[in-house]
């Protein structure tokens, strides 16, 4: 079956830098559109960033734009979300998730295929 399993998450100070890791089988992972998507306490789930199967392109949300950085292997199957100087409001569970499609990544994800059970990120400050 499909797995979509996250990994990396914790509780840091603000100020630290932490990489999630998304390790997916029972799909051809090269043939997805991969994503983040987060819910923190109180809120909405929303889109958090995006890449294309190939890796060219990317999409950020307002929230995601200038901190972090999502990339993928697509040897390893394995996405990644790189999380630079966190802060107290980046606390959230993040979503690993998978869209089946060839397409350039030009808006955030919808329609997804997939989801993973999420990882917890705690910013203290």
């Amino acid at each position: 079956q499909v797995q979509l399993v996250e990994s990396g998450g914790g509780l840091v100070q603000a100020g630290a830098s932490l990489r999630l890791s998304c390790a997916v089988s029972g799909v051809r992972f090269s043939d997805h559109a991969m994503g983040w998507f987060r819910q923190a306490p109180g809120k909405e789930r929303e889109f958090f960033a995006g890449i294309s199967w190939s890796g060219s392109t990317t999409y950020y949300g307002d929230s995601a734009k200038g901190r972090f950085t999502i990339s993928r292997d697509n040897v390893k199957n394995t996405l990644y979300l790189q999380m630079n100087s966190l802060k107290p409001e980046d606390t959230a569970v993040y979503y690993c998730v998978a869209k089946r499609g060839l397409f350039r990544l030009l808006g955030p994800l919808e329609g997804v295929d997939y989801w993973g059970q999420g990882t917890q990120v705690a910013v203290s400050s």
